[in-house]
């Protein structure tokens, strides 16, 4: 962490860093990492840690993960820089094929159909990171989720407000109204709300593992009511659910080097954003300044061009890793950026001849280090409840195109480009932070600017997180309000369109490995209801 900075101001930051000895969890709300620091205190690892505080968070915090979603994991074991990529995103069914979609008039996936709910992959990564990774059962880890679903949780302030402008849609399915709202309103803040329905499924996946949920009741209920509403997933394509180990992909940053999933995620979009800045000297402009803004805005769109034409389910299409992440493909994207002029209109991709979340990171005592995610994707996902189950189904489909040939385009058994995504910074041979930033497309705009706080400007876990936000989409930087006035109006005059951001972008957790002082040091997002616990 480069540079000195000035004293913390106490009245401008809302929190300070947490600071631990032994183990640390930073979660998007108090639940989970109370029961992440439970399992931690009790024998389990990193990884049970890391499970138990996810699956709270599919009760307490239902409109951003739920069991209906899907996984990404990073872990660096004893703390290595040898670090294990985890994908448990799920797949479309096997009848998925894009020709059918088109006889049938359907030209795009929308966020509430049935199509738009892939195979959720989560009980499978949960229960098999678990059982490769940690010291407990899944059923021991599985507990105080169960027991939140069960005996009932407080309805925090962030989480109710999403909860209220999620009103409508959960209205609109008749069996979300009834698991998810009280009298067709969301449940109050701070008061108490049970989902029993939930803990039984969870109860089913204590007792028998991934085949409590892809197989039996669970799984029966799921199709059963996607068929009602004319999907076409099976109990074989529910059967056949399995995630895999795959290859992280990186970059270096400052003498650091930055870990991310590899496609179908969009890790790759974070890496090649860093990759462009790196030409730039960035340490120098002010942390919130015009120039520092408007070259990040054009790196990303000219990555998230990238993104739309080349991230994809790579088992399935062909994703040209390599080329995205060399050098001299960064170096042909930053020539198009012009430092004093935005772009008017992003050219389109030309590759060399030779490409609502919840995220959450816990560390134990012996530097095992987890960095989490899991989603849903839109609020409530698609806002489909299986009736008995009391399951919340992803629309992570909407990630995909119906146009043949496209490399994202739907087909049997296929993955769509997913927005979550994970990270794990590392340094020599050892892991010193996992960190992420959730907020759908937000997240490798994140990603940046965490980074580029921390190690280029010198800011603290809590500082990086804290600075305000800026990212570009539906041609306009959309900028948080507290960026000052005179950045607003420099970057209009460079030709941007301004616009305030209606709500906060994304949200974050970190936790920094200090291996000389033997302590760790803990961040959590102040757009969340969270917290970061440590002993």
């Amino acid at each position: 962490m480069a540079r000195a900075r000035p004293m913390r101001d106490s009245y401008s930051h809302p929190r300070s860093t947490v600071y631990a000895e032994h183990g640390m969890a930073a979660t998007s709300h108090p639940a989970a990492s109370q029961a992440a620091l439970h399992i931690l205190q009790t024998g389990g690892n990193a990884m049970d840690a890391a499970v138990a505080a996810a699956a709270t968070l599919a009760v307490v915090e239902p409109m951003s993960t739920g069991v209906g979603g899907d996984v990404f994991c990073l872990y660096a074991p004893g703390g290595s820089s040898d670090i294990i990529s985890y994908n448990g995103s799920g797949r479309a069914p096997a009848a998925a094929e894009a020709q059918w979609f088109l006889d049938n008039g359907i030209e795009k996936i929308e966020s509430e159909s049935p199509h738009a709910v892939t195979v959720p992959g989560t009980i499978d990564a949960w229960c098999r990171l678990v059982d490769d990774h940690g010291n407990m059962e899944v059923g021991e880890v599985l507990r105080p989720a169960i027991h939140h679903a069960e005996e009932g949780y407080t309805i925090a302030p962030v989480v109710h407000e999403s909860w209220v402008d999620a009103e409508e849609r959960l209205g609109n399915d008749k069996h979300a109204g009834k698991v998810l709202l009280v009298d067709g309103k969301a449940p109050a803040r701070g008061s108490i709300h049970r989902q029993p329905l939930l803990a039984a499924t969870m109860k089913a996946v204590a007792q028998k593992g991934r085949d409590g949920f892809y197989t039996g009741w669970v799984a029966e209920d799921i199709v059963a009511y996607l068929g009602e509403l004319g999907g076409l997933q099976t109990l074989d394509d529910f059967a056949a659910a399995a995630g895999e180990y795959v290859d992280p992909i990186s970059t270096e940053m400052n003498g650091y080097r930055v870990h991310e999933c590899p496609p179908n995620g969009q890790g790759i979009v974070a890496l090649m954003m860093m990759n462009i800045l790196k030409g730039f000297d960035i340490a120098s402009m002010d942390p919130l300044s015009a120039d520092r803004l408007h070259l990040t805005l054009e790196a990303g769109r000219l990555a998230f061009r990238d993104r739309a034409e080349y991230v994809a389910d790579p088992t399935m299409a062909d994703v040209p890793v390599d080329i995205l992440l060399s050098d001299a493909y960064a170096d042909q994207l930053r020539a198009q950026i012009d430092p004093k002029r935005a772009m008017k209109e992003v050219p389109g991709p030309s590759l060399p001849s030779t490409p609502n979340t919840v995220y959450l990171t816990v560390v134990d005592k012996d530097r095992n280090a987890a960095s989490f995610i899991n989603s849903t994707y839109f609020s409530f996902g698609s806002s489909r409840v299986a009736p008995k189950s009391g399951v919340v189904l992803q629309n992570r489909g909407c990630g995909f195109v119906i146009e043949p040939g496209h490399r994202n385009c739907i087909a049997p058994g296929k993955r769509p480009m997913h927005t979550i995504i994970p990270a794990m910074l590392t340094k020599g041979d050892r892991a010193v932070m996992p960190f992420g930033v959730m907020g759908g497309d937000y997240q490798p705009w994140g990603h940046t600017h965490v980074l580029q706080n921390m190690l280029l400007y010198g800011m603290d876990p809590q500082e990086a997180l804290d600075l305000p936000r800026y990212s570009h989409e539906h041609g306009a930087a959309m900028l948080e309000p507290s960026i000052p006035g005179h950045v607003m109006h420099e970057l209009a005059r460079r030709g941007h369109k301004v616009q305030i951001t209606p709500e906060a972008h994304g949200g974050a957790q970190a936790i920094w490995i200090d291996w000389e002082k033997g302590t760790l040091a803990g961040a959590t997002e102040p757009r969340k209801d969270g917290i970061a616990l440590g002993y």
